[in-house]
């Protein structure tokens, strides 16, 4: 390994979200962004909704007119078989869509229609040639918002993102013209659309491996849907707390000091849970002429069972004094105040160098169910394992060197660690000749893919390597082949859980958690950083990067 690589390379001005750059190359399905593109709008306003919804329609004279939160059209599709196993529509919103689009309202098609536009848009289908607007370099997709093109033209916003099989998928109102494009900071249904369909994914997964309770509740959810989304407006997105029968059809709250997010007031024992969870994202290259890039994003989730129908809580995020300063900060809708200071952190714009250290403090009414109060990027000064790949053709052989390098910063408790090494278009490993330093090797069953098991801790020095020959049969149509990772190019990718720390250092001081509601709530904090997008790139090939190569200039 470089010693450039062990002491860290400087990052850049700025890191950007990264991209594997191939589609073997993602990751399994985990939830997604939040429905945003991260930009703080100008004044620092960056709430995703109004406290209560209030009536769409042209706005009074000398009055803004109040956005509204509304749903078009919702659906549950699977990819296989092709099927749409839910889907709701709601005309009254549709009509408001076409009254406020103009001339750039573009109709919900069928379900059939739909689904095969929406299976095109994710590269779902048997056709995987190159499509211009769908697959050009330009089009990079930061959250869960798609366009989708239908006969009608373009389809957006749609809310959308693939989870076991299924493809859950929702269509906000949008309250002005299409072209150009708002920004979706000012859509309020983008986040309530968001939050529904993971309430949707939360009721109906645990049946994912009986096809006939699958279908039961599929059923079900078509009168759970008219409690938890009347006329296109969500009012309660925990679709698992309500119940099946008409008769227990919750009522409006009739409060008025009551939001329409908090659709049920709970009894019992108070108590909030708090968990900061951060994902590190990576590109390593082990080059000196190409940079190597990562970046954190973190979502703090909450849960809070008090009681009262608008009960008022604060809770600060703190930084130690070397921490990470929080980025792109997104808040929910909830959120009944924030510092404009703290928004304005931004790392799209690469000449902005705000910097707003924290104490970031998030005043809110919250929701009955679980939900993430915020999200945020970092630009942390080093990944927190440093990793080099060798792979190299001799003779019938291919030899491979991986050296791994905890970093001195980063807490040494795992609850698992382990390095995946796959091979693309060969066939079954017919032979493995390994040694290493550290962990124990496993062989899939297909036989295309070494699983590194590190463990829960690192050696003593914080460094592991791994090094082997191995020999492949004759290739078959069941072994994995990628367009990208063809010759020697090649990774390996991190999989890795700490516990208890965060990569930002943020942390939640239980003690300044503050509820203004009777009794003396239960507060439970904890936090943890995962692997998401890990990749270490072999170095002895060419590996696919969407940031110039640095000049011996910049080297300098």
């Amino acid at each position: 390994m470089t010693a450039g690589l062990l002491s860290g390379l400087p990052p850049p001005r700025r890191c950007r979200p990264l991209c594997p750059g191939t589609a073997a190359a993602a990751a399994a399905a985990a939830p997604p962004p939040p429905a945003g593109n991260g930009r703080a709008p100008a004044g620092g306003a960056a709430r995703s909704s109004r406290l209560l919804p209030g009536r769409g329609g042209p706005a009074r004279p000398g009055r803004p007119r109040r956005r509204v939160m509304a749903l078009r059209a919702l659906w549950v599709l699977r990819h296989e078989p092709r099927a749409v196993l839910f889907s709701r529509r709601y005309p009254t919103v549709e009509a408001r869509a076409e009254a406020f689009n103009g001339s750039t309202h573009v109709a919900v098609p069928s379900d059939s229609d739909f689904l095969k536009a929406m299976l095109f848009e994710l590269r779902l289908t048997d056709d995987q040639s190159f499509v211009e607007h769908r697959d050009t370099c330009t089009r990079i997709d930061h959250s869960s918002v798609r366009s989708v093109r239908v006969e009608g033209g373009d389809l957006w916003p749609v809310v959308a993102f693939q989870k076991s099989g299924l493809i859950y998928a929702c269509l906000p109102l949008v309250e002005e013209a299409l072209e150009p494009r708002p920004p979706l900071l000012t859509i309020p249904g983008l986040s309530q659309g968001l939050a529904l369909l993971f309430g949707i994914l939360d009721y109906i997964s645990p049946s994912r491996k009986n096809e006939a309770e699958l279908s039961a509740k599929a059923g079900q959810l078509r009168t759970l849907i008219i409690q938890a989304c009347p006329l296109g407006t969500p009012l309660n997105t925990n679709i698992s707390s309500l119940s099946s029968s008409f008769d227990d059809i919750q009522v409006v709250p009739t409060d008025v000091k009551q939001p329409a997010w908090r659709s049920n007031t709970y009894k019992g024992k108070p108590q909030v849970n708090v968990c900061i969870t951060e994902k590190v994202k990576c590109m390593q290259y082990d080059k000196r002429d190409v940079v190597d890039m990562w970046q954190v994003y973190g979502a703090v989730n909450c849960k809070c069972d008090i009681e009262g129908a608008a009960p008022n809580v604060t809770l600060t995020l703190n930084l130690p004094t070397n921490g990470s300063p929080l980025q792109d900060i997104f808040v929910h809708h909830c959120v009944t105040s924030v510092d404009p200071a703290m928004l304005m952190s931004s790392s799209v714009n690469p000449l902005d160098d705000s910097v707003y250290s924290g104490p970031y403090k998030f005043p809110f009414i919250p929701p009955s169910e679980s939900f993430n109060l915020c999200y945020y990027t970092s630009q942390v000064p080093v990944p927190p394992i440093l990793g080099c790949y060798q792979l190299v053709e001799e003779g019938s052989q291919l030899k491979i060197t991986v050296n791994l390098k905890l970093h001195e910063s980063i807490k040494n408790s795992f609850e698992y660690c382990e390095a995946r090494i796959p091979f693309f278009n060969r066939g079954p490993i017919a032979h493995l000749e390994y040694k290493v330093s550290y962990g124990q090797l496993d062989l899939s069953r297909e036989k295309s893919l070494l699983v590194w098991v590190i463990g829960q801790k690192f050696p003593k020095s914080s460094e592991v390597s791994l090094t082997g020959t191995v020999t492949f049969g004759d290739i078959g149509e069941e072994h994995p082949t990628d367009y990208v990772c063809t010759g020697n190019t090649a990774y390996v990718k991190m999989y890795f859980r700490i516990p208890d720390f965060t990569l930002t250092g943020c942390y939640v001081d239980q003690h300044s958690v503050q509820i203004f509601a009777p009794g003396k709530p239960k507060i439970t904090a904890s936090r943890e950083l995962i692997s998401s997008d890990y990749y270490i790139w072999n170095s002895e090939a060419s590996a696919p990067t969407m940031y110039p190569k640095r000049t011996p200039q910049d080297l300098l």
